[in-house]
C-alpha cells in the first residue's frame, strides 16, 4: 500500500512516499480504508521534535491520528462493526501504532465509532482528537445547564467544538479570540465573542458575570494563559486545559479554590487504558452531529496524500480557520 512517511524528524523533515505491506487485522482490530485524515497540532509537534517527545514512532514514521474511512477487514473478537461500515476515530500515528497517512490503517475497534451519517468523510475526519478533547474537558469541569462557560480560543480546533458542546450541555457560552475573522466564527457558532486583545480579563469578567467569574473555563491555549483562566473563573470553579506544560504561580487558583483539570487525550492510545471510553465519546459526538447540535469547521484549502507537507505547513502558518484535512 502507499503511505507518506518521515525518514527523520525535524521542522523541515520531508514526507516521502513509500510502499508498505497492506496490514491485516489482529484480534480486536479492524482494517480501515482511509478516505481522509486531519492534521492536529500534536502531529506537527511529533514531526518537529521526534523522539524528544517520548512517543514518536520509529522511522520510517507514518503519522496521522485522526481518520475517516471504510472497514475492509474485521479481526477476531470484533462484534460491533462489519465490513463496509463507515467509521471514524483517533487510533494511530504515535508509538507503535501506524498512522492514517496511508491507504490502509489497522485500528483498535475500541477507539473508533460509526461516523456521523450527515457528514462527508472529509468533515468526519476533522472531529476525533479535538472532539474527544473538548468533550473530556467540559465533562471534567462539570459543565451543565444554566452555567456560564468561557472558552479560550473559540475558533480553534478544540475551541470551536468546545463552544458547540457547551451549548449542547445547556450552558451560556462566551469565547475569546483575536482578529475579526476568528471573532466572526465565534459569533456564528452562537457564543458571545470576546476580543482578548481589546478587553482585559477583569473587564470581561465584570461585563459578563458582574465580577463573579465563569463557572467553568475551557482553556485551549493553556501554559501562561492559565493565569488568565484562574483570574476569570468563579470561586470554587473549574478550569480544564489542553496544555499545562508551564511553571506558574498557582496563587490565583488557590485563593479561589479553583480546580484544574488537565486533558491529555493520547493516554488511551499510549497506555491502552480505557480505550472504549473514546469509542463511546465518538458515538455520542456522532449523535450530536446528526441531531444538528455539532458541526466541524474544515479549513477551505484541499490537500491530497501527496501534499501532506503543504497541509502541515498550512496548519503551522496559523492562517487555517478550522481543521486542516488531507484526502486520501
Amino acid at each position: 500500500m502507499k503511505a507518506m512517511a518521515l525518514s527523520e524528524y525535524g521542522p523541515e523533515a520531508p514526507f516521502a512516499q513509500i510502499d508498505l505491506p497492506k496490514p491485516t487485522a489482529g484480534a480486536g482490530q479492524v482494517i480501515v480504508r482511509i478516505e481522509a485524515t486531519s492534521v492536529n497540532t500534536i502531529d506537527t509537534m511529533i514531526r518537529n521534535m521526534g523522539t524528544d517527545l517520548g512517543f514518536a514512532p520509529k522511522a520510517p514514521a507514518v503519522l496521522g491520528m485522526d481518520f475517516a474511512g471504510t472497514i475492509e477487514e474485521i479481526g477476531a473478537g470484533v462484534t460491533d462493526f462489519a465490513v463496509g461500515d463507515e467509521v471514524y476515530g483517533c487510533a494511530g500515528g504515535l508509538a507503535d501504532l501506524q498512522g492514517a497517512l496511508a491507504e490502509y490503517m489497522p485500528a483498535d475497534a475500541r477507539l473508533i465509532a460509526k461516523k456521523p451519517i450527515s457528514l462527508s468523510m472529509r468533515e468526519a475526519a476533522a472531529i476525533p482528537l479535538v472532539g474527544i478533547t473538548a468533550y473530556e474537558g467540559l465533562k471534567r469541569a462539570g459543565v451543565t445547564g444554566g452555567q456560564k462557560v468561557l472558552v479560550h480560543g473559540g475558533s480553534g480546533g478544540v475551541g470551536h467544538i468546545g463552544v458547540q458542546l457547551a451549548q449542547a450541555f445547556g450552558a451560556e457560552v462566551y469565547a475569546t479570540d483575536g482578529g475579526e475573522e476568528r471573532l466572526s466564527v465565534v459569533r456564528e457558532l452562537g457564543a458571545e465573542a470576546i476580543d482578548f486583545k481589546a478587553e482585559t480579563v477583569e473587564d470581561y469578567v465584570a461585563k459578563h458575570t458582574d465580577g463573579a467569574g465563569f463557572d467553568a473555563v475551557l482553556d485551549t491555549v493553556g501554559a501562561a494563559n492559565l493565569t488568565n483562566s484562574f483570574n476569570a473563573v468563579a470561586l470554587n470553579g473549574h478550569v480544564a486545559t489542553t496544555l499545562a506544560l508551564a511553571e506558574l504561580d498557582l496563587s490565583p487558583a488557590h485563593l479561589k479554590g479553583a480546580s484544574l483539570h488537565v486533558v491529555f487525550m493520547l493516554i488511551p492510545m499510549l497506555h491502552d487504558k480505557d480505550r472504549a471510553e473514546h469509542g463511546a465519546i465518538l458515538a455520542e459526538l456522532a449523535r450530536l452531529v446528526d441531531n444538528g447540535a455539532l458541526k466541524p469547521i474544515v479549513d477551505a484549502p484541499r490537500f491530497t496524500l501527496e501534499e501532506v507537507g503543504a497541509a502541515y505547513a498550512r496548519l503551522s502558518s496559523g492562517k487555517a480557520i478550522g481543521k486542516v484535512v488531507i484526502e486520501v
